[in-house]
């Protein structure tokens, strides 16, 4: 059992640094490369029509785990498994469900990955402790989610052992093809975004996967990237070390921490909840 997540733990202080929002598309990639994922997203996810919403929800689900409390973080992790269990269909003449376990231990790991890399790329590498008290934070997150106890790498070398083959396994898919082709031409969120912006914002996305995709699945799915773009990508890492890393930790996870702490409030206030979606269509975290 993890030290719980409070204030100035690795989890509290890592998981919902605004940096792991630069790893958006990286995230989504990983996941969607697993073949039961990749078929649930293909029949179930509405991320080609309405991405806004759904990255709304999904966010806002995440924030419960870390920073809504255990309490809060248990009925989240019921609601969602409850959800997902109407996600089935057929892949290659067999049937799947979302909850498969494998694919569903993939999921987390992907988002346990997350901040790592983030603090890698753009910020400074956790330190051996920090990892391990990061890791087993995440672990007991995982296991409110449901995942299998034996689905839980035991440590954080295994776990990236672990990482690394699932990642060696994977190869191109339709999905895949289809959320770089969401991200190349997805509406804007708001009119009044001027196109040029938008179209820069698409831009910056692709590059950003293409840079942290681990190098032997990006050339598997055809990817360029050049030594120029390297060089490229280096150069905007650092400058956002060098903005971001002087930043307080409760100022970089502020925003995250609010998202979390509004969505337990809102499971505590359901005529409240409600008005909310008969208002706007959808509520904070009501997917995933």
């Amino acid at each position: 059992m993890a030290a719980p997540i409070v204030r100035g733990t690795a989890a509290w202080k890592y998981f919902g640094d605004f940096r792991d929002g630069l790893l958006a598309g990286q995230v989504l990639v990983l996941q969607v490369a697993h073949p039961v994922v990749a078929a649930g997203v293909r029949d179930h996810s509405d991320y080609t029509s309405d991405p806004w919403t759904r990255l709304m929800r999904t966010g806002a689900s995440l924030s419960i785990y870390v920073y809504g409390g255990a309490a809060g973080a248990r009925v989240e992790a019921g609601r969602l498994r409850e959800l997902h269990r109407s996600f089935t269909g057929s892949m290659d003449g067999r049937r799947y469900s979302a909850l498969n376990p494998a694919a569903y231990a993939w999921v987390h790991a992907t988002l346990v990955k997350v901040p790592v890399d983030a603090q890698r790329f753009f910020g400074r590498p956790l330190s051996s402790s920090e990892l391990e008290e990061y890791y087993a934070q995440m672990c007991d997150v995982g296991r409110m989610l449901g995942v299998r106890e034996r689905d839980l790498p035991p440590d954080w070398a295994a776990f990236e052992r672990y990482y690394d083959e699932m990642v060696a396994g994977f190869a191109g898919n339709p999905t895949i093809d289809q959320l770089f082709e969401t991200i190349r031409t997805v509406d804007k969120p708001v009119r009044w975004l001027p196109d040029s912006w938008w179209r820069l914002h698409g831009r910056t996305q692709m590059f950003l996967l293409r840079a942290t995709l681990p190098p032997a699945l990006r050339e598997r799915l055809g990817l360029q990237w050049t030594l120029r773009e390297h060089r490229r990508f280096w150069r905007f890492a650092s400058a956002v070390r060098i903005l971001a890393t002087p930043i307080p930790a409760g100022l970089r996870t502020a925003h995250m921490r609010w998202i979390g702490k509004l969505n337990v409030w809102f499971r505590a206030h359901p005529k409240a909840y409600q008005r909310l979606i008969d208002g706007h269509g959808h509520g904070p975290g009501s997917g995933a």
